[in-house]
């Protein structure tokens, strides 16, 4: 079962701990508006989601509800996206789906012909 927002917003929060919002802002690599939306259960777009996700150190796919086995040193695929100002969970997870597919078939094609 994938990760809810909620428990997104939660880590979020809880790896910036004490910190000012400034300074965890800067050390995830958002602006302090972004972080704070964040943390008070708004949906980030998908490159804040990268963002934040390398941040408290968790794997993406835990909150989109796939499954996490293929391996961190293979190349992956990257994609940037800009959000309208509200973006529904569903398509987010649509998007990253679509993502991770195209991702694996890459993979699959490379594999076919020995590269």
């Amino acid at each position: 079962m994938p990760l809810s927002i909620d428990e997104f917003s939660r880590l979020v929060a809880a790896k910036r701990g004490d910190r000012g919002i400034r300074a965890a802002a800067l050390d995830a690599g958002v602006s302090p508006a972004t972080l704070s939306r964040v943390e008070n259960r708004h949906m980030p777009d998908l490159e804040t989601f990268a963002k934040l996700c390398k941040w408290i150190d968790r794997d993406p796919r835990e909150f989109l509800g796939m499954e996490i086995g293929e391996p961190h040193d293979a190349p992956s695929a990257v994609v940037h996206f800009r959000k309208k100002k509200t973006v529904k969970q569903e398509t987010a997870k649509a998007l990253g789906e679509l993502i991770l597919a195209a991702q694996r078939a890459m993979r699959a094609r490379d594999e076919l012909v020995g590269r």
